[in-house]
C-alpha cells in the first residue's frame, strides 16, 4: 500500500521563492518598526530614529531641567512624527510590507496546499511583490528628505540638512529594509514567474467538466475508462 505524499503547488523554484518570500517580508517588516535607522547623540546619550519611533527622547523634569529619557517608543500621534516626508514614508512603508506579508503568506502556504498557485497566480503575485518592493524603496528614498527638521537637527547638528546627515550616520534597519525591497523587486519576482505548476491536463479537463455538470458523475465515469 502506498503511502500519500502531501505535495504542495510550487515547483522546485517556487519552493526557493517561497522561502525568499518569507525572508524579505520578515525582514523588510521587523526593519519597518524598528528605530534604527539614523543613530546619533544628544546630550551625551545615544538616540536613534525610525519613521514613527525614537529611541531616547528630551524631557523637562519638575525641575524645569532637561534631561534625556533612555526609553524607546513611537510619537503620540501621526502629526507629531517630525517631517512630512517621514509621514509619508510610514504610510508607503506601511503599504509595501502588508504586500509582502500577503504574498509570503500565500508562498508558504502554496508549499503545502494542492493547485493554490498556478503559472498565472504566481506571477500576478511576482507584480504584489514587485509593486510593494516598489513601495518601500520610494520610502527609503524620500527619508533623507526630513533630516532638515529641527528635532533631528537637535541630534545631528545644524550641519544636518537634506540628504546630509551632520554628525549622525544611517543604521542596521535602513539598510536591511531597502534589502528586502531590492530582494523583492528583483529576485522574487523573477522566481515568481516559474513558481506555480502547470495544470494537469486530467485535472483541468475535471475542472471544466465539473464546472458544466454540477454532479460530477458522468465526468468521473469517462475518466475512469
Amino acid at each position: 500500500m502506498r503511502s500519500k505524499r502531501m505535495s504542495g503547488s510550487l515547483t522546485l523554484a517556487g519552493a526557493l521563492w517561497a522561502f525568499l518570500s518569507f525572508l524579505t517580508a520578515v525582514a523588510s517588516s521587523a526593519s519597518y518598526f524598528m528605530p534604527y535607522w539614523l543613530l546619533g547623540s544628544q546630550l551625551g546619550k545615544p538616540v536613534s530614529f525610525g519613521t514613527f519611533r525614537r529611541c531616547t527622547y528630551p524631557a523637562r523634569t519638575e525641575e524645569r531641567h532637561l534631561v534625556m529619557v533612555e526609553e524607546c517608543g513611537r510619537y503620540a500621534s501621526f502629526g507629531a512624527i517630525p517631517s512630512l516626508s517621514w509621514q509619508i514614508c510610514t504610510v508607503v512603508m506601511g503599504i509595501g510590507c502588508a504586500l509582502l506579508l500577503l504574498v509570503a503568506l500565500a508562498a508558504v502556504l502554496g508549499c503545502c496546499v494542492e493547485e493554490l498557485i498556478s503559472r498565472m497566480m504566481g506571477r500576478f503575485m511576482g507584480t504584489a511583490q514587485f509593486v510593494g518592493g516598489l513601495l518601500i524603496s520610494s520610502g527609503c528614498a524620500l527619508y533623507p528628505l526630513g533630516w532638515n527638521s529641527p528635532e533631528i537637527q537637535q541630534t545631528c547638528g545644524n550641519a544636518s540638512n537634506q540628504f546630509q546627515l551632520g554628525t549622525c550616520r544611517l543604521g542596521w534597519a535602513y539598510y536591511c529594509m531597502g534589502g528586502g525591497a531590492a530582494a523583492a523587486m528583483l529576485i522574487c519576482t523573477w522566481l515568481s514567474c516559474f513558481a506555480g505548476k502547470d495544470p494537469k491536463p486530467v485535472m483541468l479537463v475535471r475542472s471544466i467538466m465539473q464546472s458544466a455538470n454540477p454532479y460530477g458523475v458522468e465526468l468521473e465515469c469517462c475518466l475512469k475508462q
